[in-house]
């Protein structure tokens, strides 16, 4: 058996070091959710983790600016007890909140979901969705980078070796704005998504959507920011040609697999459905929030 070796570091520096000398060797952990699963299969055979929990920040919710810093190790239990951010952001908490069960929400991470890069992770699409971004701690110092441009494929990421991601970060937002998620699964709990979407819009005075964003899940190798569905939206109230718009624009740009869960075209059509669904969900709660 090969050796395993562990470390907690106390600071990000420490934590970029070792995972920079361990080179492919290393993993960092988050959560642990993915990772120690990946490992009690095999699937993962690393000769040493790096604990992100004890570096200052790395667990815990804090407001910024406007907007909301979310830690690395943060576990989805504490997004769901978290008032302001459920109010403000419901569709990113809801999505961290169907990251498996009660049990793994007092670990698994948001960090972890997006940097194990699966098509399917839940709370990508609203993180995308949001305009979120990652603060990354490497070898070179601190860089900032899209929540939606750390999937490069299914497993794989676009950080290099001694790089993790250390805070998401959520921009403000102003009255009559909201977003919302929804995902389709072949059981009623705890299983990978079909497809995922997530929806943020912001609303004129008027109830007339100015801005939309929509990101699908589970229908391509990476979570796709589907442009021409939110264009389908803005200048609307969300009405039903609209929302038509929208169906077709979200079932156009998918590029699904067919495998155990749904065939490619099932896939395609409940991605259309979603969005409908996931968009007037959203622009309720926006019109709420004055």
């Amino acid at each position: 058996m090969s050796q395993l070796d562990y470390l907690a570091p106390t600071s990000a520096d420490e934590a970029s070091r070792a995972l920079a000398a361990a080179g492919a060797a290393g993993r960092p952990l988050s959560g642990g959710t993915d990772l120690l699963v990946q490992l009690r299969a095999g699937r993962l055979k690393p000769g040493l983790i790096v604990d992100l929990k004890k570096i200052p920040g790395a667990i815990g919710i804090r407001e910024q600016d406007g907007g909301f810093v979310i830690g690395a190790s943060t576990p989805g239990a504490m997004l769901g007890e978290h008032a302001s951010l459920s109010r403000v952001w419901p569709g990113v908490v809801e999505a961290a909140n169907l990251i498996g069960s009660t049990q793994i929400q007092g670990r698994a991470s948001m960090a972890g979901n997006l940097c194990n890069a699966s098509p399917a992770a839940d709370s990508v699409p609203p993180l995308v969705a949001a305009r979120a971004t990652c603060v990354i701690v490497g070898p070179s110092g601190r860089r900032t980078a899209s929540a939606g441009s750390i999937a490069v494929g299914p497993g794989r990421t676009s950080l290099q070796p001694g790089e993790f991601v250390l805070e998401i970060h959520l921009p403000p937002r102003g009255p009559r704005a909201a977003d919302a998620y929804l995902r389709s699964i072949p059981r009623t709990e705890m299983d990978i998504a079909v497809v995922g979407v997530g929806v943020n819009l912001t609303l004129d005075v008027d109830g007339v959507i100015t801005h939309a964003r929509v990101a699908l899940g589970a229908v391509g190798p990476t979570v796709i920011l589907a442009d021409d569905a939110a264009a389908a939206l803005i200048g609307t109230r969300a009405d039903d040609v609209a929302l038509a718009r929208l169906d077709e624009a979200a079932r156009a740009i998918c590029r699904p697999i067919s495998d155990k869960r749904g065939t490619a075209d099932f896939r395609t059509k409940i991605a259309g459905v979603l969005a409908r669904r996931v968009a007037s969900i959203a622009y309720g709660r926006a019109k709420d929030r004055i």
